[in-house]
C-alpha cells in the first residue's frame, strides 16, 4: 500500500506579514497531482491542518477545497488535529465526510478505532492520535500524572488492545502530533512543554509498522519507522536550511516499508544574512540571495541611518531586520533579547528570582513555577477549544 504522509498546513497562516494563502492553494494543487500521479493509495495529514482555533473564511474554503479533490480521486485520507486546531471544529460533520473518504479523526476517546483499508495483502488499519492536551485528557486516560509520555503510552495502549484482536497479518499504521525525543525543532513550532518535558520517546510506537508524525516543521527520520514529513512551506527563518517534502512511503505485505522524499513547490528560497550593512550590500557572493526572502542580522557597532531602505535596493524581499551588534555576551549593551534568546520561560523566570533575591528557586519553588507555566498553558487550550 502506498502512503503519502504530509502535515502542518497550517492553512491561513502568514510569513512575516507575506499572505501565505497562494503558496498554501499551490502546495494542495502538488498533494493532488502527487497522489494522481503517482499512485497514491492513502493520504496521511498528521495534524496541524490550520494555524489557529478559529481560521479566517479564505482558510476554511481552500481546506473545502482540498477534501472534495481528494475524495473526487476516490483515495482514502485520514487526518488528525494538531495543538494549532480546534479539534471539536475541525471533526464537525466527520461521520458525514467520511462516506466519501475524508475520515477525521479529532476525539481522542477513538485512539483505539482505526479506519481499516484493504488492499490485495490484506488489512492495513490507520489509528488517529489527535493533539492529546496532557491536562486536558489524562484522566479520561486513566493516567496519574499529566504528561505527554503518559497520555501517549496510554493511547497507545489501546492502539495495541485493538491490534491485538485482529486478524494476523494485519499492518498498522499511526498518525500522531508530537514532539518526539531526536527531532530538530524550529522557531515556528507552539511550545507543547508540560512538566519542562515536551518530548516523548520513540519507543512510545514500538510494534506498529509506521508512525506518521506531525508538529516539527522539518522533514525528519527519528527511526525507519518513525518519521516528521515536516511542513510543506516554511514559516520561519529558522527553516532557511529545511528542504521542505512529503513522504511517499511503501509499506510491504509483511510490514516492511521503504520511503522516498517528494519536494514540495517553495514561492521563494529564504536566506539569513549577517555582517555589517556595507558588506552586505558589497558582497558579490550574496547576489544568489538578491530575490529571497531575507533576514538580515547587521552587526555594526552604532546602527546604521535608513538600514532596510537601503537593503531593500538590493534585496527587495527583504522581510526581517535584526541588529546585533558584535559585542561580549556580558557587555551591558547587549540587547535583552539577546540575553534571553533560547531560553525558556521557566529559565527566565528562574532567572528573575535569583535577581530579585540573591539566589535561585529551590527544588520545590522548581515545581511550583513549572506547574504554574502548565496551567496557564492548559487553561489557554481550554479557552481555545470553547472560542
Amino acid at each position: 500500500m502506498r502512503l503519502l504522509h504530509t502535515s502542518d498546513w497550517h492553512l491561513g497562516r502568514a510569513f512575516h506579514r507575506v499572505p501565505m494563502l497562494d503558496a498554501q492553494a499551490g502546495f494542495v494543487d502538488h498533494l493532488v497531482t502527487t497522489v494522481r500521479e503517482r499512485g497514491v493509495d492513502a493520504v496521511l495529514v498528521s495534524g496541524d491542518v490550520y494555524d489557529r482555533a478559529v481560521p479566517p473564511l479564505a482558510a476554511v474554503e481552500l481546506f473545502d477545497d482540498a477534501l472534495h479533490r481528494l475524495a473526487a480521486l476516490g483515495v482514502p485520507t485520514v487526518m488528525i488535529s494538531g495543538n494549532h486546531d480546534s479539534a471539536r471544529r475541525l471533526g464537525v460533520g466527520a461521520g458525514l465526510i467520511g462516506r466519501a473518504g475524508i475520515h477525521l479523526r479529532t476525539d481522542p476517546a477513538a485512539c483505539g478505532t482505526p479506519v481499516v483499508l484493504r488492499d490485495s495483502f490484506g488489512d492495513v488499519a490507520f489509528y488517529g492520535l489527535p493533539y492529546l492536551e496532557p491536562a486536558l485528557v489524562k484522566d479520561a486516560f486513566g493516567v496519574d500524572k499529566a504528561g505527554h509520555e503518559a497520555v501517549l503510552a496510554a493511547a497507545m495502549e489501546r492502539v495495541r488492545a485493538d491490534l491485538a484482536g485482529r486478524a494476523p497479518g494485519t499492518r498498522s499504521v499511526v498518525l500522531a502530533h508530537a514532539f518526539v525525543t531526536g527531532g530538530q525543532a524550529s522557531d515556528s513550532e507552539r511550545d507543547i512543554t508540560v512538566g519542562g518535558v515536551a518530548a516523548v520517546p520513540a519507543g512510545v510506537f514500538d510494534g506498529v509498522d509506521y508512525t506518521a508524525l506531525g508538529h516539527l516543521h522539518g522533514c525528519q527520520t527519528i527511526t525507519d519507522r518513525v518519521r516528521y514529513s515536516g511542513s510543506p512551506l516554511p514559516y520561519s527563518f529558522s527553516e532557511a536550511d529545511h528542504r521542505k517534502t512529503m513522504w511517499l512511503v511503501d509499506l510491504g505485505a509483511d510490514g516492511s516499508l521503504t520511503a522516498e522524499r517528494v519536494d514540495c513547490p517553495v514561492p521563494r528560497p529564504l536566506a539569513r544574512l549577517r555582517g555589517t550593512l556595507e558588506d552586505l550590500l558589497a558582497d558579490p557572493a550574496l547576489a544568489v540571495h538578491e530575490e529571497a526572502w531575507v533576514e538580515a542580522t547587521l552587526t555594526d557597532p552604532v546602527r546604521p541611518a535608513d538600514p532596510m531602505a537601503r537593503l531593500t535596493e538590493r534585496f527587495p524581499h527583504t522581510l526581517s531586520l535584526v541588529f546585533d551588534p558584535d559585542r561580549a555576551p556580558d557587555d551591558p549593551g547587549v540587547s535583552y533579547a539577546r540575553r534571553l534568546a533560547g531560553r525558556s520561560d521557566q529559565q527566565i523566570a528562574e532567572d528573575f528570582v535569583a535577581h530579585v533575591r540573591g539566589a535561585g528557586p529551590d527544588p520545590d519553588e522548581q515545581a511550583v513555577l513549572r506547574d504554574a507555566f502548565d496551567a496557564v498553558r492548559a487553561d489557554d487550550a481550554v479557552r481555545e477549544v470553547a472560542r
